[in-house]
């Protein structure tokens, strides 16, 4: 594999790829040990609020205390990197700005912490991979325009499903296949009222925060997820949200297929997802009327077609993630990036909000995210959930509804507001 060469050469030159990881929760962690095992790459840095996470982080790689620098000082922070220490730092936008660093890794899933990183990584011409899929949906179309303009690199990180859906849906377009659908296992229904107070002691349990733990059960990650692999694709939900039905692998190409053939979408290129027995893993869908294709598949793989399915049974997250760092910064290539502004995911009310209460953020009591094509979304005037933090609500939201920029005052403070208004200023409806 190309890459796989060129990091030895990098490793034999005592040359590694120099990586900064913003972020230290369970992915920024876990993402540190899997670079710490690639030869050819090496971790240099970790910014998060709480320096002695991070700290805790390298030694447990083996790194000695005393060649660990904590500071949130340029400088200081540039002498450490010259000498191989690593820097720990509280100041996430010091990142982008160091020399030292040929790459840094946005994993807080803070929206507009990871904006302002993104941003200002692209702004420095560091490639930026994000393992902040959040923000990617809600600026990602900006920010893959921008860095395209500014000669920078901007990816969501392989692993993660929006990168393995991307594979899945690149090779089966090599391979002369029509591209019906893809999808993801999610391995529980949805709780739509799920809230980081009622899942706290399992979050704890497993080493989540629970705000992130809720996100995936009232099914906001599931949406963000499909939602980037919509901008990637072109391909949509084909109803507010998704079928999500709970079918098995063996089902998936009878039931995630056209009405017109026995399944539940009004037409072919859609995303959708599984509460069946599939979870980690992601599919595609495909379809070819090449009777000569038709008998290949039936002699390789026994299926009659003429719809197939592609499956890999799991997605590895964070420790899939060296790739897009290597492809980046040796290939100068993306694992996936928003072509265009296909899908959005909006803010649904939990419950019923008053007048005069302060929604609150994702995994929260307030919302949760419902994805929906985004000239449905535009049309509505509906909140982004990248945005909808901290809004006011300005009249009585019912439970149920999707809330719009008629029902709140928007927190227009924030670094992604400014950048979510740009994007649609200049947004047209065409690619990049």
């Amino acid at each position: 594999m190309e890459l796989v060469r060129k990091l030895r050469a990098r490793e034999e030159a005592g040359n590694p790829i120099s990586v900064g990881i913003v972020g230290c929760g369970q992915m920024g962690s876990g993402l540190a040990h899997a670079i710490h095992n690639v030869h050819g790459m090496r971790i240099s840095s970790i910014a998060d609020i709480d320096t002695k996470r991070a700290v805790e982080t390298l030694v447990s790689l083996g790194c000695d205390r005393s060649d660990i620098v904590e500071t949130n000082t340029k400088g200081v922070a540039e002498d450490a990197l010259r000498r191989q220490k690593r820097v720990v730092t509280q100041d996430a936008l010091l990142m982008p700005r160091l020399d030292g660093l040929e790459a840094n890794v946005e994993a807080t899933g803070v929206t507009d912490i990871g904006a302002q990183v993104a941003y200002q990584s692209i702004m420095h011409q560091k490639p930026i991979i994000m393992l902040n899929v959040e923000t990617d949906i809600t600026v990602g179309w900006y920010l893959n325009t921008l860095a395209r303009t500014h000669h920078s690199l901007y990816t969501v990180a392989s692993g993660d499903e929006p990168g393995v859906c991307k594979m899945l849906y690149e090779q089966a377009l090599l391979m002369g296949f029509e591209v019906v659908m893809l999808g993801k296992g999610k391995n529980n229904k949805i709780n739509f009222h799920a809230t980081a107070d009622m899942v706290r002691e399992e979050a704890l349990s497993k080493g989540m925060n629970p705000k992130m733990l809720a996100a995936f059960q009232d099914g906001t990650k599931t949406m963000v997820e499909m939602a980037a692999v919509s901008n990637a694709t072109g391909l949509i939900p084909d109803i507010p949200g998704m079928h999500g039905p709970k079918v098995e692998i063996d089902q998936l190409t009878s039931v995630f297929i056209p009405k017109k053939d026995g399944g539940i979408f009004e037409q072919a290129g859609r995303v959708d997802f599984s509460t069946g027995a599939i979870a980690p893993g992601v599919f595609a869908i495909v379809y070819t009327e090449d009777k000569r294709m038709q008998k290949e598949m039936k002699f390789i793989t026994r299926a009659d077609g003429p719809y197939y399915l592609h499956f890999r049974p799991y997605h590895l997250c964070d420790l899939e993630t060296p790739q897009s760092i290597a492809e980046a910064v040796l290939l100068n290539e993306v694992t996936v990036t928003a072509e265009a502004m296909h899908s959005e995911v909006v803010c649904k009310a939990k419950r019923t909000i008053k007048a005069g209460e302060v929604l609150g953020d994702i995994g929260g009591n307030d919302w949760y995210g419902q994805l929906m094509t985004y000239e449905m979304a535009r049309a509505v005037r509906a909140v982004p959930i990248g945005i909808g933090s901290k809004a006011v609500a300005k009249r009585t939201i019912e439970e149920g509804s999707i809330i719009t920029e008629d029902d709140v005052a928007l927190n227009d403070s924030t670094f992604i507001y400014r950048l979510r208004r740009m994007q649609d200023a200049l947004y047209k409806g065409g690619k990049s």
